[in-house]
């Protein structure tokens, strides 16, 4: 499968995930639920985000991951069409949670694939390319699905994902996959075990603060932008994330800045610490600083997880698809509780308490990162 191929099927896949994010306004009100009953919709699909794809690790180890992908996609495509027809918020939630059940098996199976068939350097590179489509998806999934439901309704951009997702997934060429990356088949436990390395798990542990964060704001950007500065149009507040395109911008430039630190420790160290500063600045009342913030939150994300993404695939003894899984277990499950706990903070108490118990989250991703790195380099001393 060509490199191309697989950036446009996670394009879409993100689609899928980010898809209802500018939308809970809408379905807050069509729906008649409160804003953290409406955030659940996000925390519905990054639930089994969190706890899947460490056993969708395990069973990929001696699978095709293309063919894990096909299906996965084909999945998606008619949870979509599942999720305009539902007639009551329950049942979106429930089909959002079957979307969280299937999504894991295909980002899985899509760094899996990168992680067997790439090594050194050219890993690096893939991956940040792959968490540039990553990006790209998010930031177009929540801009087009904003845009469509201004001109026509919501429901078209679900038909649109449904057709894609299957056009894709019939186009993945069926041919057996060979990992260049074999290692001796273990049992599940012993996988499990070589992800609690101290090192390992304290990059896991600064992921979940940093998708925790990300994932608070993100879901609850539409109610600050009505509460605090009354913009209530859905296209305008797609056009707010924006800024979250900077991200892809900032994520490609992570190979060229590993080239200007002694380490990649080095940079995950500085990237958080801008963005805990980003979190204060959007403390602000004032638009135009809280758009840059939010610009330098999200390139500030982005650049830690494509520095923190390849940095685990290289000090970690698991296959492939064991690290990928734990990785993407944890940057969930982060998710998961950063797209509902923050909310109920941020409906009795407003937007700077928000905005402060996310900064105490990044300062603790920001912790564990020195942790990591100190207990690393004392390790190799030793």
């Amino acid at each position: 499968m060509r490199l191309p191929h697989l950036l446009l099927c996670s394009v879409f896949i993100f689609f899928v995930l980010y898809a209802p994010q500018p939308l809970l306004g809408l379905f807050a009100v069509e729906f008649g639920v409160a804003p953290a009953a409406a955030g659940s919709l996000m925390t519905a699909a990054m639930l089994p985000l969190a706890i899947a794809p460490l056993v969708y690790g395990l069973f990929l180890t001696k699978r095709n991951p293309l063919f894990i992908l096909r299906i996965a996609m084909l999945l998606l495509g008619g949870c979509c069409l599942l999720f305009v027809y539902a007639p009551t918020f329950e049942l979106l939630l429930l089909v959002r949670f079957l979307q969280g059940l299937i999504l894991p098996a295909a980002l899985t199976a899509m760094t899996s694939y990168i992680g067997m068939s790439f090594s050194a350097d050219t890993l690096q590179k893939n991956m940040t390319i792959y968490i540039g489509s990553t990006i790209v998806g998010g930031y177009f999934g929540r801009v087009l699905a904003a845009i469509f439901s201004d001109i026509w309704h919501w429901q078209s951009f679900y038909y649109f994902i449904a057709t894609m997702l299957i056009l894709l997934a019939w186009s993945i060429p069926h041919t057996r996959f060979k990992s260049n990356n074999v290692k001796s088949i273990l049992s599940p436990l012993d996988y499990i075990k070589q992800l609690r390395e101290g090192p390992l798990l304290k990059v896991y542990g600064a992921v979940f603060c940093m998708f925790f964060c990300f994932a608070a704001l993100l879901n609850y950007l539409p109610f600050i932008l009505q509460n605090t500065f009354l913009i209530t149009n859905t296209r305008d507040i797609g056009l707010v994330y924006s800024g979250y395109l900077i991200g892809a911008l900032a994520s490609i430039t992570t190979p060229w800045l590993l080239k200007k630190v002694p380490s990649a420790w080095h940079l995950l160290t500085a990237i958080f610490l801008f963005y805990s500063i980003s979190i204060v600045m959007l403390m602000s009342h004032q638009l135009i600083v809280f758009l840059a913030a939010f610009t330098l939150f999200c390139g500030s994300m982005f650049v830690i997880h494509s520095t923190a993404a390849p940095l685990v695939n290289k000090i970690s003894k698991a296959p492939p698809s064991v690290t990928n899984g734990g990785y993407v277990s944890f940057y969930y499950s982060g998710g998961a509780l950063g797209s509902l706990l923050p909310g109920v903070i941020y409906q009795h108490h407003g937007q700077t308490a928000f905005m402060a118990a996310l900064l105490a989250v990044c300062l603790c991703g920001l912790m564990l990162v020195i942790w990591a790195y100190l207990e690393g380099k004392n390790t190799t001393r030793g």
